[in-house]
Protein backbone atom coordinates (compact mmCIF):
# COMPACT_ATOMS: atom_id res chain seq x y z
CA UNK A 1 0.00 0.00 0.00
CA UNK A 2 1.43 3.44 -0.60
CA UNK A 3 1.56 5.78 1.89
CA UNK A 4 0.27 9.62 1.36
CA UNK A 5 2.61 12.05 3.12
CA UNK A 6 0.78 15.66 3.64
CA UNK A 7 2.76 19.02 4.63
CA UNK A 8 0.57 21.68 5.39
CA UNK A 9 0.52 24.84 7.80
CA UNK A 10 -1.91 27.80 8.85
CA UNK A 11 -1.60 31.34 10.61
CA UNK A 12 -4.68 31.48 13.05
CA UNK A 13 -5.26 32.32 16.27
CA UNK A 14 -6.25 29.34 18.39
CA UNK A 15 -7.73 29.86 21.39
CA UNK A 16 -9.04 26.51 22.39
CA UNK A 17 -6.29 24.21 22.02
CA UNK A 18 -6.36 22.22 25.03
CA UNK A 19 -9.35 20.86 24.17
CA UNK A 20 -8.93 21.13 19.92
CA UNK A 21 -5.91 18.64 20.55
CA UNK A 22 -7.29 15.44 22.47
CA UNK A 23 -9.51 16.18 19.32
CA UNK A 24 -7.02 15.55 16.55
CA UNK A 25 -5.04 13.34 18.18
CA UNK A 26 -7.77 10.95 19.09
CA UNK A 27 -8.90 11.58 15.53
CA UNK A 28 -5.80 10.63 14.27
CA UNK A 29 -5.42 7.82 15.52
CA UNK A 30 -8.91 6.48 14.55
CA UNK A 31 -7.61 6.77 11.38
CA UNK A 32 -4.03 5.39 12.13
CA UNK A 33 -2.29 8.58 10.82
CA UNK A 34 1.04 8.62 12.06
CA UNK A 35 3.17 11.69 12.43
CA UNK A 36 3.76 15.24 13.92
CA UNK A 37 0.57 18.16 14.45
CA UNK A 38 1.88 21.38 16.49
CA UNK A 39 -0.86 23.55 17.44
CA UNK A 40 0.14 27.16 19.04
CA UNK A 41 -1.50 30.50 19.47
CA UNK A 42 -0.44 31.52 16.17
CA UNK A 43 -2.10 28.84 14.47
CA UNK A 44 -0.85 25.14 12.87
CA UNK A 45 1.59 23.17 11.43
CA UNK A 46 0.80 19.15 10.71
CA UNK A 47 3.23 16.52 9.14
CA UNK A 48 0.78 13.28 8.19
CA UNK A 49 1.19 10.41 6.70
CA UNK A 50 -1.41 7.44 6.34
CA UNK A 51 -3.37 5.76 3.55
CA UNK A 52 -5.04 7.56 1.16
CA UNK A 53 -8.32 7.08 2.55
CA UNK A 54 -7.61 8.10 6.47
CA UNK A 55 -5.87 11.51 4.81
CA UNK A 56 -8.99 12.64 2.87
CA UNK A 57 -10.86 11.56 6.17
CA UNK A 58 -8.31 14.08 8.24
CA UNK A 59 -8.94 16.34 5.56
CA UNK A 60 -12.36 15.90 5.04
CA UNK A 61 -12.67 16.27 9.02
CA UNK A 62 -10.61 19.49 9.29
CA UNK A 63 -12.05 21.48 6.76
CA UNK A 64 -15.28 21.35 8.72
CA UNK A 65 -13.92 23.60 11.10
CA UNK A 66 -13.99 26.93 9.35
CA UNK A 67 -11.14 28.17 10.99
CA UNK A 68 -9.29 25.76 8.87
CA UNK A 69 -11.72 24.65 5.68
CA UNK A 70 -9.10 26.86 3.34
CA UNK A 71 -5.84 24.65 4.28
CA UNK A 72 -4.71 23.14 1.14
CA UNK A 73 -1.80 20.50 1.43
CA UNK A 74 1.28 19.63 -0.24
CA UNK A 75 1.34 15.67 -1.19
CA UNK A 76 3.75 13.06 -1.62
CA UNK A 77 4.15 9.36 -1.74
CA UNK A 78 6.27 6.63 -0.46
CA UNK A 79 6.45 3.10 -0.17
CA UNK A 80 6.63 2.66 3.48
CA UNK A 81 5.44 5.02 6.77
CA UNK A 82 7.97 7.18 7.85
CA UNK A 83 6.80 8.05 11.22
CA UNK A 84 7.04 6.15 14.09
CA UNK A 85 4.32 7.36 15.80
CA UNK A 86 1.26 9.93 15.96
CA UNK A 87 2.30 13.36 18.62
CA UNK A 88 -0.05 16.37 18.83
CA UNK A 89 1.95 19.07 20.75
CA UNK A 90 1.38 22.64 21.87
CA UNK A 91 3.89 25.34 21.58
CA UNK A 92 4.60 29.27 21.88
CA UNK A 93 5.21 29.23 18.14
CA UNK A 94 4.35 26.89 14.84
CA UNK A 95 7.74 28.12 13.84
CA UNK A 96 9.88 29.35 16.57
CA UNK A 97 11.38 32.70 15.18
CA UNK A 98 10.82 34.99 18.81
CA UNK A 99 9.49 37.67 17.26
CA UNK A 100 6.25 37.87 18.81
CA UNK A 101 4.98 41.33 16.91
CA UNK A 102 5.53 39.18 13.59
CA UNK A 103 1.84 37.60 13.30
CA UNK A 104 1.10 36.71 9.37
CA UNK A 105 -2.28 36.02 10.13
CA UNK A 106 -2.58 39.84 10.21
CA UNK A 107 -1.26 39.91 6.46
CA UNK A 108 1.27 38.36 4.54
CA UNK A 109 3.91 39.87 2.73
CA UNK A 110 3.68 39.33 -0.98
CA UNK A 111 3.96 35.30 -2.71
CA UNK A 112 5.30 34.23 -5.64
CA UNK A 113 3.77 31.36 -7.27
CA UNK A 114 6.49 28.61 -8.45
CA UNK A 115 5.86 28.77 -12.42
CA UNK A 116 6.66 32.48 -11.72
CA UNK A 117 9.71 32.29 -9.92
CA UNK A 118 10.71 29.64 -12.17
CA UNK A 119 9.84 32.75 -15.21
CA UNK A 120 12.02 34.87 -13.36
CA UNK A 121 14.64 32.97 -13.09
CA UNK A 122 15.11 31.76 -16.70
CA UNK A 123 15.04 35.19 -18.11
CA UNK A 124 17.66 36.36 -15.29
CA UNK A 125 15.26 39.65 -13.51
CA UNK A 126 11.56 40.12 -12.20
CA UNK A 127 9.50 41.50 -14.35
CA UNK A 128 10.07 44.66 -13.16
CA UNK A 129 13.63 44.10 -14.61
CA UNK A 130 14.97 43.74 -10.91
CA UNK A 131 17.69 41.16 -9.66
CA UNK A 132 16.24 38.24 -8.04
CA UNK A 133 18.08 36.94 -5.23
CA UNK A 134 16.95 33.56 -3.83
CA UNK A 135 17.19 33.68 0.25
CA UNK A 136 17.06 30.37 2.25
CA UNK A 137 15.69 30.47 5.60
CA UNK A 138 16.64 27.04 6.43
CA UNK A 139 18.65 25.84 8.81
CA UNK A 140 22.18 24.87 8.22
CA UNK A 141 21.87 21.10 8.23
CA UNK A 142 18.97 21.95 5.67
CA UNK A 143 20.76 24.17 3.19
CA UNK A 144 23.63 21.46 2.87
CA UNK A 145 21.28 19.09 1.49
CA UNK A 146 20.05 20.87 -1.27
CA UNK A 147 18.95 24.50 -2.46
CA UNK A 148 18.86 26.94 -5.22
CA UNK A 149 21.45 27.74 -7.45
CA UNK A 150 23.32 30.88 -5.89
CA UNK A 151 21.12 31.03 -2.77
CA UNK A 152 22.03 33.31 -0.49
CA UNK A 153 22.23 31.27 3.15
CA UNK A 154 23.22 32.43 6.78
CA UNK A 155 24.68 29.03 8.00
CA UNK A 156 21.79 29.58 11.02
CA UNK A 157 21.84 26.71 13.17
CA UNK A 158 18.20 27.68 14.12
CA UNK A 159 15.32 30.35 13.07
CA UNK A 160 16.25 32.70 15.45
CA UNK A 161 19.48 33.51 14.04
CA UNK A 162 17.64 34.66 10.77
CA UNK A 163 16.43 38.22 11.83
CA UNK A 164 19.82 39.68 13.17
CA UNK A 165 21.75 38.08 10.55
CA UNK A 166 19.23 40.10 8.18
CA UNK A 167 20.15 43.25 10.26
CA UNK A 168 23.99 42.59 9.28
CA UNK A 169 23.28 41.79 5.42
CA UNK A 170 20.60 44.28 4.99
CA UNK A 171 22.55 46.88 2.72
CA UNK A 172 23.48 43.62 0.22
CA UNK A 173 20.02 43.67 -0.98
CA UNK A 174 19.03 47.17 -1.67
CA UNK A 175 17.44 47.75 -5.75
CA UNK A 176 16.78 43.50 -5.92
CA UNK A 177 14.14 41.52 -5.60
CA UNK A 178 14.34 39.15 -2.86
CA UNK A 179 12.68 35.90 -2.64
CA UNK A 180 12.24 34.13 1.10
CA UNK A 181 11.99 30.20 0.96
CA UNK A 182 11.80 27.23 2.77
CA UNK A 183 10.95 23.75 3.05
CA UNK A 184 6.49 24.32 2.85
CA UNK A 185 6.26 27.78 3.22
CA UNK A 186 6.22 28.14 7.18
CA UNK A 187 9.43 30.29 7.82
CA UNK A 188 9.62 32.20 4.49
CA UNK A 189 6.13 33.74 5.70
CA UNK A 190 7.47 35.01 8.76
CA UNK A 191 11.65 35.76 7.34
CA UNK A 192 9.03 37.53 4.38
CA UNK A 193 7.22 39.63 6.72
CA UNK A 194 10.01 40.48 8.78
CA UNK A 195 11.91 41.57 6.06
CA UNK A 196 9.47 44.15 5.11
CA UNK A 197 9.43 45.39 8.25
CA UNK A 198 13.20 45.78 8.42
CA UNK A 199 13.02 48.18 5.45
CA UNK A 200 13.74 45.87 2.67
CA UNK A 201 11.40 47.12 0.17
CA UNK A 202 10.85 44.32 -2.63
CA UNK A 203 10.63 41.17 -0.70
CA UNK A 204 8.21 37.85 -1.80
CA UNK A 205 7.89 34.54 -0.34
CA UNK A 206 7.97 31.50 -2.28
CA UNK A 207 4.38 30.01 -2.37
CA UNK A 208 4.35 26.77 -1.02
CA UNK A 209 8.58 26.34 -0.45
CA UNK A 210 10.58 23.89 -2.33
CA UNK A 211 7.95 21.40 -2.02
CA UNK A 212 5.00 23.00 -4.10
CA UNK A 213 8.31 24.49 -6.68
CA UNK A 214 9.33 20.74 -6.72
CA UNK A 215 5.12 19.48 -7.46
CA UNK A 216 4.29 22.48 -10.13
CA UNK A 217 7.74 23.08 -11.90
CA UNK A 218 10.41 20.22 -10.77
CA UNK A 219 13.67 21.16 -9.91
CA UNK A 220 14.70 23.36 -12.62
CA UNK A 221 17.43 26.18 -10.93
CA UNK A 222 17.68 24.07 -7.74
CA UNK A 223 20.47 21.99 -7.20
CA UNK A 224 20.60 18.48 -4.80
CA UNK A 225 17.25 17.69 -2.89
CA UNK A 226 14.95 18.88 -0.25
CA UNK A 227 15.34 18.03 3.59
CA UNK A 228 12.29 17.02 5.35
CA UNK A 229 11.49 16.36 8.87
CA UNK A 230 10.65 12.47 8.66
CA UNK A 231 12.34 9.05 8.17
CA UNK A 232 12.79 9.55 4.54
CA UNK A 233 15.17 12.91 5.08
CA UNK A 234 15.56 14.23 1.56
CA UNK A 235 12.91 14.40 -1.58
CA UNK A 236 14.61 14.69 -4.90
CA UNK A 237 12.29 17.13 -7.37
CA UNK A 238 10.36 14.14 -8.28
CA UNK A 239 8.92 13.82 -4.60
CA UNK A 240 10.86 11.00 -4.55
CA UNK A 241 12.99 9.55 -0.93
CA UNK A 242 16.37 10.15 -1.85
CA UNK A 243 20.07 9.52 -1.20
CA UNK A 244 20.94 11.24 2.10
CA UNK A 245 19.72 9.71 5.29
CA UNK A 246 19.25 11.47 8.78
CA UNK A 247 21.82 10.08 11.87
CA UNK A 248 19.01 9.90 14.43
CA UNK A 249 21.99 9.53 17.16
CA UNK A 250 23.55 13.08 16.21
CA UNK A 251 21.11 14.45 14.01
CA UNK A 252 23.68 15.00 11.00
CA UNK A 253 22.76 14.21 7.34
CA UNK A 254 23.94 11.18 6.33
CA UNK A 255 25.41 11.24 2.36
CA UNK A 256 25.23 8.09 0.19
CA UNK A 257 29.15 7.85 -0.07
CA UNK A 258 29.10 8.43 4.10
CA UNK A 259 26.32 5.30 4.55
CA UNK A 260 29.17 3.05 3.35
CA UNK A 261 31.38 3.21 6.52
CA UNK A 262 31.20 0.69 8.93
CA UNK A 263 30.87 3.58 11.37
CA UNK A 264 26.84 4.13 10.09
CA UNK A 265 24.59 1.83 11.92
CA UNK A 266 20.99 3.05 11.61
CA UNK A 267 19.41 4.83 14.59
CA UNK A 268 22.47 3.91 16.33
CA UNK A 269 25.87 5.85 14.95
CA UNK A 270 27.40 7.44 11.87
CA UNK A 271 30.88 8.92 10.95
CA UNK A 272 29.70 12.42 12.27
CA UNK A 273 29.10 10.90 15.56
CA UNK A 274 32.15 8.93 15.86
CA UNK A 275 34.39 12.47 14.65
CA UNK A 276 32.47 14.41 17.78
CA UNK A 277 33.42 11.35 20.14
CA UNK A 278 37.14 11.74 18.86
CA UNK A 279 37.31 15.48 19.21
CA UNK A 280 35.51 15.54 22.76
CA UNK A 281 38.18 12.39 23.65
Amino acid sequence: MQIVNISAYKFVTLDDIPALRPDMRARCEALGLKGTILLAPEGINMFLAGSRAAIDGFMGWLHADPRFADIAPKESLSESQPFKRMLVREKKEIITMKMPLIRPEAGRAPAVRPVDLKRWLDQGHDDAGRPVVMLDTRNDFEVAVGTFTHAVDYDIAKFSDFPPAIAAHKAAFEGKTVVSFCTGGIRCEKAAIHMQEAGIEHVYQLEGGILKYFEEVGGSHYRGDCFVFDYRTALNPSLEPAGPKQCFACRAVVTPEEQQSPHYVVGKSCPHCIAQRQAAA
